[in-house]
């Protein structure tokens, strides 16, 4: 009887100390799993902030394009007006020199 107790009493000391290594290594890996999804956590925040800086410039630089195209058309359109001014001026001065 001793021997059966003793053997019971040993094959469950082996099957907690085995579960406890169980546990530690679920443990171990669920830390890990957490700690690579805080990294890619991380990871994403940093690609988000990046391309928030990038838009940022590439607005930046297409009110730049819009505010030079703007000042292009209205220096054209400048142009066109004080030929056509130009073009009334010469048309009266024929006229003037025809009356004459």
């Amino acid at each position: 009887m001793k021997h059966i107790l003793f053997f019971i009493l040993t094959f469950t000391t082996v099957l907690a100390v085995s579960c406890n290594k169980q546990k530690q290594a679920i443990d171990s890996q669920a830390d890990s799993a957490k700690t690579a999804i805080e990294h890619q956590k991380e990871a994403v925040d940093a690609n988000a902030k990046e391309a928030k800086e990038q838009a940022e410039i590439d607005a930046k630089i297409n009110k730049a394009n819009v505010d030079a195209k703007q000042e292009s058309d209205k220096a054209q359109l400048d142009a066109e007006k004080k030929k056509v001014e130009a073009e009334a001026e010469a048309a009266k001065a024929r006229v003037d020199a025809q009356n004459k």
